[in-house]
């Protein structure tokens, strides 16, 4: 029988490839153009934003963001504390209501979603216990409103305990029910964030902020919760359900104990797998020594998972560079291992805010930039909002920067039924790509055709 010798440099390239295969390849890409087919910003004299969006089963589609204004294209509010504001369009575009939720202090939304009978359910802090909100426990607490499809509230719910509980994320869950995602304040909860009021033995260790996770069924109870976390600072900003009726929860952590087993820099991207009932399976850091913030997570038609957020690093898990900081991009598998990693901006402040499939099996994410070069190819003044398209190899395929002078945000943004997609954040500014400005910062909405 005869023997092989593989040529060690053959072994050589396969071991080059086989790093590729995880790592940016460092190639620019000459992305396609694309239309704007407009730019809107709205509001009132004070300040407003829009921190979510979804298409709705009409065609149209939902943004909720917060409010603070009584006059301009603010309708409904009778004081000038900041509320939930949830706007609803048409395929057309055109609005078709809008709704102000909250009481007399301090409330906002930070995400949202629809719901199997046309409804919504709105969700993120509030400091008020009058008008819309029935219940506060101490200082913020997470809000959370079941809607029918005309926005009149359902029901609602308020979960916290002293400290400044703040809720990031809702997803809707297989059973019908909900999981909500947000910032714990253990210290001023004496480690009662767990269910049935159970304090954990290492509560003491917890510090002031963890990745706290609620469940809850279609009416609003608790079925219980979980926070996870270290002796520093550990914040959740999305979640997603997982085949095995399990969830991942993705944000940022600059812990290196309790929870946390493999720092690797100053903050990382900290992506943690709990079960069903909320048991941590596994958790797993990714970045290099620097900054690391995961802001977003999708699934893959590939039963993967790609994360979205900003890197200030340049070393261990991050191959490429560009400037101060990069939107960092990353593929895992089911069980966590790193598959690629892809870093878009060019050599200012870059970072991503969302991610959301596209019908094609592409992904939408946006952002921010402060960059005019690399991947970037203007920028009108301070922060720009920025969206961007990737397949789901991480390739770019078309970018897009909107602002004028001053500040502008993306927060999120969404694929239509037409394909087209639009954009919401707030902005600042009033002139170059933005026209008006109603107050201190308005909501932000813009329509791209690719």
């Amino acid at each position: 029988m005869k023997t092989f010798r593989v040529a060690p440099y053959l072994v050589c390239i396969s071991l080059i490839l086989f790093n590729c295969s995880k790592k940016d390849d460092g190639k620019s890409h000459t992305p396609k153009s694309v239309n704007v087919a407009f730019i809107k910003a709205i509001g009132g004299s004070k300040n407003e934003s829009a921190k979510s969006i979804i298409n709705t089963t009409d065609g149209g589609y939902a943004i909720l963001g917060h409010t603070q204004s009584m006059d301009g294209d603010v309708s409904g509010k009778s004081n000038e504390s900041f509320d939930l504001w949830l706007l609803k369009y048409d395929s057309n575009h055109f609005l078709q209501w809008q709704k102000t939720y909250g009481g007399t202090d301090d409330d906002r939304g930070n995400d949202l979603l629809q719901t199997s009978d046309d409804g919504y359910v709105i969700s993120g802090y509030s400091k008020s216990n009058n008008q819309d909100v029935s219940e506060n426990n101490g200082a913020h607490d997470f809000w959370v409103s079941k809607l029918d499809n005309s926005g009149t509230i359902i029901w609602e719910k308020s979960y916290g305990f002293l400290g400044a509980d703040i809720c990031n994320s809702i997803i809707q869950t297989n059973d019908g029910g909900f999981l909500l995602t947000g910032v714990l304040d253990v210290s001023a909860s004496n480690g009662e964030g767990n269910s049935k009021n159970s304090k954990s033995k290492l509560f003491a260790r917890h510090a002031g902020g963890d990745y706290w996770v609620i469940k809850i069924d279609a009416s609003g109870e608790k079925e219980w919760s979980k926070f996870f976390g270290g002796t520093f600072t550990d914040t959740p900003y999305d979640a997603i359900q997982t085949q095995d009726n399990g969830y991942i929860l993705i944000g940022s952590s600059d812990s290196d104990d309790v929870d946390i087993s493999n720092k690797k820099g100053s903050y990382d991207f900290w992506v943690v797998k709990i079960s069903e009932t909320g048991t941590l399976v596994w958790e797993k850091s990714f970045g290099g020594s620097q900054t690391d913030e995961a802001w977003a997570i999708t699934n893959t038609d590939d039963n993967n998972f790609i994360i979205v957020g900003d890197t200030r690093s340049n070393d261990l898990d991050v191959s490429i560079d560009h400037g101060a900081a990069d939107l960092w991009c990353i593929k895992i598998s089911s069980s966590g291992d790193l598959l690629w990693e892809k870093s878009f901006g060019g050599n200012s402040f870059d970072v991503a805010r969302s991610i959301s499939k596209t019908q094609d099996g592409g992904f939408i994410i946006s952002g921010s930039s402060r960059s005019v070069n690399n991947d970037l190819t203007n920028n009108n003044g301070q922060n720009d909002a920025w969206v961007l398209k990737i397949n789901n190899n991480g390739k770019l395929l078309w970018q897009k920067s909107i602002g004028g002078s001053e500040i502008d945000f993306a927060y999120d943004a969404v694929e239509l039924n037409n394909k087209s997609i639009v954009v919401v954040g707030e902005s600042s500014s009033s002139n170059i790509d933005i026209s008006t400005n109603k107050g201190f910062s308005d909501l932000l909405i813009f329509k791209i055709d690719p």
